[in-house]
């Protein structure tokens, strides 16, 4: 069985980060190890929640898994709290990483033009860094922009400055950039890719739903990852994990859930799994 670490914070209540990549790759046919980096009560849209920091416990479990010679197909990193643990998780690359483990880095840190409460100005060039280890990041419009230093386009923008940001992206040392939230057309939303290697772009694009839910950026970075874990394309397991989430927010649409909350993504695991075996 293949097996896939993800390395991201637990919101114990709340649809995001390891509360939603564990049942999700786990569901997919893959093996799920965590790294917790942080515990929090409830998910940040919350008011009250409380928060402990595990970065010291980080590069102990790291050491008992090599003396357990643990190997791993995939890491995943979402949200990282710090640049400290940003440096950790550089260093668990480097043990972990290599030859055929696919190292995939969701750059979780902004939305809408700007950074996450709690980040300095100079973490985007930390993760930025960091992006350079991976094979393939994942970020959306806005982490793009801070990473590469370069004001937040909005929905001002064509395919051309799509496919120019994509390719300075790589230039991070990351094979495979990916952009998150990309519209050439009202109706359409999705992704569009770039492999530094071939040259070449890819891009698959679905119905825009009218609502913006919490935690759908890590929903599709877990289904993307175990997709890819379980032996499909980079192409192939982009559509996954479109189709996945926007899956999830029509059914959480129909429910009339908040949208504060995050989508109901358990009610559409069924279509992860036929997606994935058809």
């Amino acid at each position: 069985m293949k097996r896939v670490l993800t390395i991201q914070d637990i919101s114990c209540v709340g649809k995001c980060s390891l509360t939603v990549a564990l049942p999700i790759i786990s569901a997919m046919g893959v093996e799920t190890a965590v790294l917790p980096t942080a515990v929090l009560s409830t998910h940040t849209q919350f008011s009250g929640f409380t928060f402990r920091d595990l970065t010291d416990d980080m590069i102990p479990i790291a050491d008992h898994w090599q003396k357990e010679n643990l190997a791993f197909d995939a890491v995943y990193t979402g949200y990282l709290g710090s640049e400290r643990q940003i440096d950790i998780v550089a260093d668990i690359f480097d043990r972990f990483g290599g030859g055929e483990t696919k190292i995939v880095v969701d750059p979780a840190m902004a939305d809408n033009g700007v950074l996450y409460k709690g980040f300095k100005p100079e973490f985007p060039a930390a993760m930025f860094k960091l992006c350079g280890k991976a094979d393939i990041i994942l970020p959306n419009l806005t982490e793009a922009a801070f990473m590469l230093g370069v004001p937040y386009p909005g929905e001002n923008y064509d395919e051309t400055y799509i496919r120019k940001m994509l390719v300075d992206l790589t230039s991070s040392g990351a094979r495979v950039s990916v952009l998150t939230g990309v519209s050439f057309e009202k109706e359409k939303l999705g992704v569009m890719a770039y492999d530094s290697v071939t040259g070449e772009y890819f891009s698959y694009f679905a119905d825009r739903l009218p609502a913006a839910f919490h935690g759908t950026g890590d929903i599709f970075a877990s289904a993307f990852t175990g997709a890819l874990s379980g032996g499909m394309s980079v192409e192939d397991s982009l559509k996954v994990a479109v189709d996945y989430t926007v899956e999830c927010i029509r059914v959480t649409l129909e429910s009339g859930s908040e949208c504060w909350y995050g989508v109901e993504f358990e009610k559409c695991i069924p279509f992860l799994v036929k997606r994935i075996s058809g």
